[in-house]
């Protein structure tokens, strides 16, 4: 996928699990997406604030070793970054009251592992056509 200005844009995976990663790697990559992979939060904080890593559409697994997606997207509020509009959750754990009050409260796309390839390519469009101006 391509911005306005010619540059492809660029995606942060954040997932502990290989499989899942490859899965959502592919999956961002048919659609057009430059893709970086995190495994935990701590690790995409560091992506995120590298000079030049600006993202266009972040996926977070909720519940990542160390830094959470939760804590993750309260870093992506403190510091205002624009990505925070193109959020993606995921987690393959039950979800508590907590969760469900936080997801409700963001409210973001959110996938229950397992998910389907078609399922997450559809909700990737839905999150991109909801960024576009």
């Amino acid at each position: 996928m391509v911005k306005g200005n010619g540059q492809q844009q660029r995606s942060l995976v954040v997932e502990d699990e290989p499989s899942i990663a490859r899965m959502c790697v592919r999956a961002l990559g048919t659609e057009g997406f430059e893709v970086d992979v995190a495994v935990d939060g701590k690790a995409a904080q560091a992506r995120l604030s590298g000079k030049g890593n600006k993202y266009d559409l972040c996926l977070i697994d909720i519940r990542t070793p160390g830094m959470n997606g939760i804590e993750l997207y309260q870093y992506l509020k403190e510091i205002g970054s624009e990505v925070i509009d193109r959020v993606i959750f995921t987690t393959g754990d039950v979800i508590n009251d907590e969760i469900k009050a936080f997801l409700d409260e963001t409210g973001r796309p959110f996938l229950p592992k397992p998910f389907t390839l078609d399922e997450l390519r559809s909700v990737i469009k839905i999150a991109s056509a909801s960024a576009s101006p």
